[in-house]
């Protein structure tokens, strides 16, 4: 099977390590990988804050390079779920609306498209470790996708998955959430770490980087001795790629 390769703006710039860690678990599964290097934002950015009719020109350019995709990956559930749900809340023009509608069947995140397309519940890894896993709400309240992840990670040997309290809970990021309202944002994380150390966990791992990102930070900045990290980079650790 063929993947097209859809990098967020955060793997791109931020968290590159990730997006090759993905690469290399989907090559390890016998997928071929491309990857379009004339790609940019899906527009959730701009979405978020209003300004549909910028968000609308990003989305078009995403259906424009990916129409002709067999199937196209991201290690991200907020960006699938930009293209998969709110492009259809988007004023498309009637040719974008019929490639939408064409594509959107098509679109995964990458743990979706391990278990659901490809139908592996255990990729043979090992990784010594206890961990607890945060679902990213657009992944979980969104797209659904629950189950999976959490089958991937008690596949791989030696590990144990820990459940924090009330894991569902928002971690508080939400993209220009956080920038609006850093004292609500923060409270937010604040309660989500205090979860996370509870378990005795020594990482927590989720399919969002933008997760992550704010999770980590504040782990790191109240040094809490827990280390944040993608499921693609733990996926990929275990089977030694």
């Amino acid at each position: 099977m063929r993947a097209a390769l859809f990098i967020p703006c955060l793997t791109d710039q931020l968290f590159p390590e990730t997006g090759i860690s993905m690469v290399r678990v989907l090559r390890h599964m016998g997928v071929e990988v491309e990857y379009r290097p004339d790609q940019t934002c899906c527009g959730q950015p701009a979405y978020n804050a209003g300004y549909r009719e910028e968000a609308m020109h990003l989305a078009t350019r995403f259906l424009d390079r990916f129409q002709d995709a067999e199937a196209v990956v991201a290690p991200s559930g907020s960006c699938v779920s930009m293209v998969r749900i709110h492009y259809g809340d988007l004023d498309l023009p009637p040719r974008w609306r019929t490639v939408f509608e064409n594509i959107r069947g098509r679109v995964y995140e990458f743990t979706e498209f391990l278990t659901e397309v490809l139908g592996v519940s255990d990729l043979g890894g090992r990784f010594p470790g206890r961990i607890t896993y945060h679902p990213g709400c657009h992944l979980l309240r969104e797209l659904g996708i629950d189950a999976g992840p959490r089958k991937l990670l008690r596949s791989i040997e030696g590990l144990t998955l820990v459940e924090m309290k009330s894991p569902e809970a928002c971690c508080g990021f939400g993209g220009t959430f956080s920038v609006k309202f850093p004292e609500l944002s923060t409270h937010m994380v604040r309660d989500k770490c205090r979860a996370i150390q509870e378990t005795g966990a020594e990482y927590v791992v989720s399919c969002d980087a933008s997760c992550l990102m704010q999770i980590g930070g504040y782990l790191r900045r109240n040094r809490i001795n827990v280390k944040p990290l993608h499921i693609a980079d733990l996926l990929a650790k275990s089977l030694g790629l």
